[in-house]
């Protein structure tokens, strides 16, 4: 598929000669519903909200920014991952929460993860072995170690609008983009010099649901303006679509990339951040 980091990705076959391997651990972020009624044997289950959040305030669904370094540790140790573990998440929506797997797993520390290329359509579609059965694996030790070259926050942001040497991409839908959806949020807009790209344009559309070639990949940061040569802050709504396109975007090359991890559900209900519709 022509990728600069093939390495990010693993793909079926791949998987089926080393799904006993004690080093791989093999990790299903879909909802408990859908692991509990088939699942890639041996894969373990997230059992915590799949995005990765801190807990949120009472009464909400998750909270605004990622998971803290010490329950993080507790969470991986309890589904048997080590420092050493080769992690291998997917999941059933186009691999977006399998890419915050990912991206969390890298801002902690741990680069050997890669992502199961079309996840569990393209599982299911090739009929490839599945089960019922839960996999309990022995308890392990992570240690996390966080790199703040990955992430942005609202005060990043807010310095970087208008710098020549940084890029902007909104990885949400034209609704959220053009302010007709506001997704609950006290604000609506865009932030200042940021371009769109919503993150779905990586997968491809069919039942196999793969990230696209490179060249494609390519073609469309190229059409919606990026390059290669600057820095880029990638945000959404709550971080999860903004590690996708971070994934896509490093697939492909690309380097220097800060997820905004409180995105939008932080950025559009602060006071001093800017908003644009222009």
């Amino acid at each position: 598929m022509g990728y600069a980091r093939p390495e990010l990705l693993v793909e079926p076959d791949w998987l089926i000669d080393h799904l006993d391997d004690p080093g791989v651990r093999v990790i299903d972020c879909a909802v408990f519903e859908a692991y509990r009624r088939a699942h890639i044997p041996g894969a373990v289950h997230l059992p915590v909200h799949y995005y990765l959040k801190e807990s949120g305030p009472p009464g909400t669904d998750h909270g605004t920014f990622v998971m803290p370094p010490a329950e993080f540790e507790a969470l991986m140790g309890r589904l048997g991952v080590s420092n050493d573990t080769l992690v291998v998440p997917y999941d059933d929506n186009n691999a977006l929460l399998a890419a915050r797997m990912w991206w969390v797993l890298n801002y902690y520390g741990h680069t050997k993860v890669r992502v199961l290329n079309g996840g569990w359509h393209r599982w299911l579609t090739e009929g490839r072995p599945i089960t019922f059965h839960a996999a309990r694996p022995a308890p392990a030790t992570f240690v996390a170690r966080p790199n703040p070259d990955l992430i942005a926050d609202a005060e990043y942001l807010k310095a970087h609008i208008g710098d020549p040497s940084c890029q902007i991409l909104d990885a949400r839908t034209d609704e959220e983009w053009n302010g007709t959806n506001d997704r609950g949020n006290r604000r609506v807009g865009r932030v200042p010099g940021a371009k769109h790209l919503e993150w779905l344009n990586f997968v491809e559309k069919g039942d196999l649901r793969r990230f696209l070639p490179a060249e494609e990949i390519d073609r469309l940061l190229a059409e919606a303006g990026f390059s290669r040569d600057r820095t880029t802050i990638t945000y959404c709504q709550g971080g999860i679509r903004a590690a996708h396109a971070a994934f896509a975007m490093s697939l492909v090359g690309f380097d220097n990339i800060r997820v905004y991890d409180g995105s939008m559900r932080d950025w559009a209900n602060r006071d001093d951040t800017p908003l644009t519709l222009e």
